[in-house]
């Protein structure tokens, strides 16, 4: 940081959501919000929140359908959720009502526990720390697999054959960062499937459309277009992606539609040994179902995501 650098001095913006000045200071519009865990008696569902990495502080909240009991095992196991936000790798937060209030809904009408994953932010924290950041959660998940993990709510409710991750924008970047290393290293799963990946208007690129300004803000190191961190269709590592079966959503007006497309026709003709389906939204926006959640094409995409995560 230059102390002669003065704060009108913009690095990057993204607004309304976000502002970074050349000496260093930042400024987040959205997601700073926190909402108290709380059990929604009307959704049926139950928050917490967790600290998985100490030494980094990455935490998450958990979220939990009232049919599940924390201090019973005799119950029947449901599905377990690994979500990561949005905002650009650069703002965003599980703990904002924007997303508690998404993952709620989806939580209730998927009837499953699912862990939003709070991993570091750039710039104070440059990538690829999101992506190790999540990858280490879905390790800690993984650690409740014999029921002999920190969290009883992954011990007691979880069906860890029917494991899932998704993710919005960046946060469907982070969520193909990690289905495609827990297909590469061996992460000691035992009976732990990763069965299912949904990226949610995916921010990817392609040799076409190159990253957008976001990506080389939030990642310096970057080398662009031929960073496979942001560019899956030139990974060869891709045939390998470690889940059975994939949903890309997409919506018609947004900015990104194309490169959600691309992902879907390249991963379709990878060699990968699983199903890729895609569902796009006519008439909506980037992350339309995030900031108008009653619409009709928003309860459409939570009852496909459901739908999804239900499947024999």
């Amino acid at each position: 940081m230059d102390p002669n650098t003065t704060t009108t001095e913009v690095a990057y913006q993204f607004l309304p959501y976000f502002r970074a000045y050349k000496n260093g200071t930042v400024e987040r519009f959205f997601g700073t919000d926190i909402v108290p865990t709380s059990t929604d008696l009307q959704a049926g569902v139950s928050s917490k929140d967790v600290l998985i990495v100490p030494e980094t502080g990455v935490s998450a909240r958990l979220f939990m359908p009232a049919t599940i009991s924390s201090t019973t095992t005799n119950h029947v196991k449901h599905p377990l959720l690994l979500y990561f936000h949005g905002g650009a790798f650069c703002f965003g937060s599980p703990f904002c009502s924007t997303y508690h209030n998404y993952l709620t809904s989806l939580v209730a009408k998927a009837n499953v526990v699912a862990v939003s994953v709070d991993y570091r932010l750039a710039p104070e924290h440059p990538l690829p720390a999101a992506y190790e950041d999540s990858f280490d959660v879905l390790k800690w998940v993984v650690s409740h697999y014999n029921g002999l993990g920190p969290e009883e709510w992954l011990n007691h409710g979880v069906d860890f054959g029917r494991v899932f991750v998704a993710g919005d924008s960046a946060g469907a970047s982070i969520a193909h960062s990690v289905a495609l290393q827990a297909g590469v290293e061996d992460l000691g799963l035992g009976g732990v499937k990763l069965l299912g990946a949904c990226f949610v208007h995916p921010d990817f690129a392609s040799k076409e459309e190159g990253p957008t300004g976001a990506w080389f803000f939030a990642c310096p190191i970057t080398i662009g277009s031929d960073d496979p961190r942001i560019n899956p269709g030139i990974d060869p590592r891709l045939p390998k992606l470690g889940c059975s079966r994939v949903l890309v959503c997409v919506a018609e007006k947004d900015g990104l539609r194309r490169r959600g497309w691309h992902y879907y026709e390249t991963l379709g003709k990878s060699g990968w040994d699983g199903v890729v389906d895609i569902l796009e939204t006519q008439g909506e926006d980037h992350v339309f179902h995030l900031f108008n959640p009653t619409c009709a094409n928003a309860v459409a995409l939570l009852e496909r995501l459901a739908s999804f995560m239900n499947q024999a």
